[in-house]
């Protein structure tokens, strides 16, 4: 009797999925008939709130009649379960009462802030990534939002760009596995429950190959380039079910992204069946007038729309012109209809039109607004996310038991300059934001004396405390200095031509190095900065970026050696900005620079370096880490096989610890010219003092496969070299032959 009954059971389950689905098409479908073309452009208009938020404010003093008219389909910068529970009141106002969507810029943390997404990336734990975003998305959502404007996929190899603090840096293969972790970290287990966001891949697409590095600005590439190193992130987070895209400022190739057809039609929407919808960025529609694209707002909105963009963010292009272009045939109703159809499945499948208020809960806000496990989960992703560059002379860790610590630097006592750029200020953060000051203070006991001088300002041009700092500094066993840049000086149109150390805190850093005490230098920074003096004088120096809430818990874990540093950099460090751009994965010339002394009549500069400060995937432990040989499964594979390479990492110093493992490839030779290493796999390796394990990498010809000059994705038989190690310019290699 049990068996039919189950049957049935499974039968009934499945038909109601499908019917669930049909549902939600069918309703979007009723509602969509009952639209006026106003309503419709309505839909596609997204306005900004004049509250305080974390990009810039609008007002509007018709805005509660529009919303009322039904003239909005989205508000962003509108957060708080009070606030957006009044503006959804005033949507249900207008005739079809549709709900409004609430969006915001929930880049890496809402209430509990998260180190910058470049700092995270560094760590290269995509679990914890993606639990950092699940932590976002259930604060965010507890506040009303519907929708965070994230993540940011774009690939940057140019540190002068500010926005590569919102990134994952300069490789696409990890780039994508990390746009993935966001995206199902921020949707978590579907629409609808109450504690996922709609996620936004952004910027689509090239934005960080700006030119020069300078925000906003043209970008010019192959359309093999395009494919091979800007594209898979996005697909990655297509493939993932991100809800949506946001396009790019830049034009490309001539084509601003908002109006590019190429990007949004035949790429997004062709050939990756992309089903949610696409919003511009902030006034991009409009902003085609300046690039000399379109003449007026009437123009950027036919391009816009005609190109696939659905939603104009702040433009007021579609609500003013979309229904006269409509009328005047120049932009098809089914080209609007597709767009709304988008727009309103995403509001049902959030369950909105069921329930306007199911985000808006002041209890669930509460609930969230001072969660102890998001701060611990803070603390764990940020001092995963320290790179240790450099350790001479086991400078660190610090004894606890150290007598006297001369803490020096404008960040020590720092809270707010913790958080980075695209973050909240809450009232309550001097009290709830974790200095170093107060993270070293934790750690040690009251036999050790704690002194402090800050030196300088950030960004000073005088020298007048430098008497004070080395004063305590004389006194110390050890000098624990941070440094960098203030949270504004890196991030949305804070392109930089000097990545240098700001003010005079190099000369501080000099200052302290020349009383002979132990030094450690700590860096906050949303991107790679240039720092050659100290990198070449100073024993002991942590990457601290932009760390967050708990920043200063975390770099005391890290100090004291309560935790064991294990990140690696995801971008390149250059010796000088005359070496931007400069990446690992770049392909060879006719004339390559085997080493600096062979550099004449070569691709290189005779004035400078081949070589960056510090390379893609650099990054160590308290511990050491040796690599055997590699072995390969076999030295021939056809491309029906696996190719197996294994090799055993030994922790061979003193401290339990943590290694990423990195599995790079070279196509030797082919129809197209290869990269000289492209990273396609890693794993990361516990290991405690004196253990040794067998780490192994499983390769197929998916891994091998390439755009050839057709924009074929194939794979050529040939050699290869295979390497494995801690960074990409300390490796193993071994050679393997792809025949057919």
């Amino acid at each position: 009797m049990k068996r039919p009954i189950l049957t049935i059971a499974i039968v009934a389950t499945t038909f109601f999925s499908q019917a669930q689905k049909k549902t939600i098409d069918q309703r979007v479908d009723s509602v969509l008939k009952l639209m006026t073309l106003e309503e419709k452009a309505g839909q596609m208009n997204q306005y900004n709130g004049p509250w305080a938020a974390t990009g810039p404010l609008t007002n509007d003093d018709k805005l509660i009649d529009q919303i009322k008219e039904g003239k909005v389909g989205s508000m962003l910068n509108a957060t708080g379960a009070v606030r957006t529970r009044d503006l959804q009141q005033l949507a249900l106002q207008s005739r079809l009462k549709i709900p409004l969507l609430f969006g915001q810029d929930v880049v890496h943390g809402y209430r509990t802030i998260f180190p910058i997404p470049l700092a995270e990336a560094a760590s290269w734990n995509l679990e914890a990534m993606e639990r950092s975003a699940r932590i976002a998305a259930i604060e965010a959502s507890a506040a009303g939002v519907h929708w965070t404007f994230a993540p940011m996929v774009d690939i940057s190899r140019d540190p002068r760009w500010g926005r590569v603090m919102e990134g994952a840096g300069e490789d696409p293969f990890l780039g994508s596995l990390i746009a993935k972790a966001r995206v199902k970290g921020f949707q978590g287990k579907g629409f609808g429950n109450t504690d996922a966001v709609m996620a936004c891949a952004k910027h689509f697409a090239a934005y960080g190959a700006a030119i020069g590095g300078r925000d906003y600005n043209s970008v010019d590439m192959s359309l093999r380039q395009l494919w091979e190193t800007y594209l898979p992130p996005f697909k990655a987070a297509a493939e993932a079910g991100a809800a949506t895209f946001m396009n790019s400022f830049n034009d490309l190739n001539g084509i601003p992204a908002t109006g590019n057809g190429y990007l949004q039609r035949e790429i997004l929407k062709g050939k990756w069946n992309f089903k949610g919808f696409v919003v511009s960025d902030w006034g991009s529609v409009g902003e085609m007038i300046n690039h000399g694209f379109v003449k007026d707002n009437k123009e950027a909105a036919m391009s816009a729309a005609n190109a696939g963009s659905d939603m104009d963010m702040e433009s007021r292009a579609y609500i003013q012109n979309l229904p006269q272009l409509v009328k005047e045939g120049k932009v098809k109703l089914t080209v609007v209809d597709d767009a709304v159809r988008r727009i309103l499945k995403k509001k049902f499948e959030m369950g909105l039109f069921d329930d306007p208020f199911k985000y808006s809960s002041e209890e669930r806000e509460k609930q969230q607004w001072n969660n102890a496990d998001h701060l611990k989960a803070e603390r764990d992703m940020a001092k995963k996310s320290i790179v240790l560059l450099k350790n001479d002379r086991q400078t660190l860790p610090i004894s606890k038991q150290t007598k006297t610590i001369a803490l020096i630097g404008p960040f020590i006592k720092a809270k707010s300059d913790n958080l980075g750029f695209w973050s909240y200020d809450w009232p309550d953060d001097s009290a709830r934001i974790v200095s170093v000051w107060d993270g070293v203070k934790s750690k040690v006991g009251t036999d050790t004396k704690m002194l402090y001088a800050k030196g300088c300002n950030i960004n000073d041009t005088s020298t007048a405390g430098f008497a004070e700092a080395i004063e305590m500094a004389k006194q110390a066993d050890v000098i624990v200095m941070n440094v960098g840049e203030a949270r504004d000086m890196s991030g949305e149109a804070k392109s930089k031509s000097s990545i240098r150390l700001p003010g005079v805190q190099e000369d501080l850093i000099k200052a302290m190095q020349a009383t002979g005490k132990p030094v450690v230098v700590m860096i906050n920074a949303g991107r790679p900065l240039i720092f050659n003096w100290v990198a070449d004088n100073v024993p002991a120096i942590l990457y601290t970026w932009w760390l967050g809430t708990e920043a200063g818990n975390a770099i005391a874990d890290v100090l004291f050696g309560d935790y064991n540093p294990s990140a690696k950099l995801p971008m390149t460090f250059p010796l000088t900005e005359g070496q931007i751009p400069i990446y690992y994965n770049y392909y060879n010339t006719g004339r390559p620079a085997t080493s600096d002394s062979d550099r004449f009549y070569r691709s290189a500069y005779i004035d400078l370096s081949l070589y960056p400060k510090y390379a893609f995937g650099h990054g160590l432990s308290y511990t050491s880490f040796s690599y055997s040989d590699i072995t390969l499964s076999n030295s021939t594979i056809k491309s029906t096989e696996k190719l197996i390479a294994k090799m055993t990492l030994t922790n061979a110093g003193n401290f339990d610890g943590e290694e990423t493992v990195q599995l790079y490839i070279r196509d030797l030779f082919g129809s197209v010219v290869r990269p000289v290493k492209e990273l396609k796999g890693f794993q990361k390796v516990f290991l405690k003092k004196g253990e040794s394990k067998e780490v192994m990498f499983t390769l197929t010809v998916d891994d091998l496969r390439f755009y050839n000059d057709k924009l074929q994705y194939i794979y050529e038989p040939g050699d290869f070299k295979l390497f494995i190690g801690g960074s990409s310019d300390k490796t193993k290699e071994a050679g393997f032959k792809l025949v057919k």
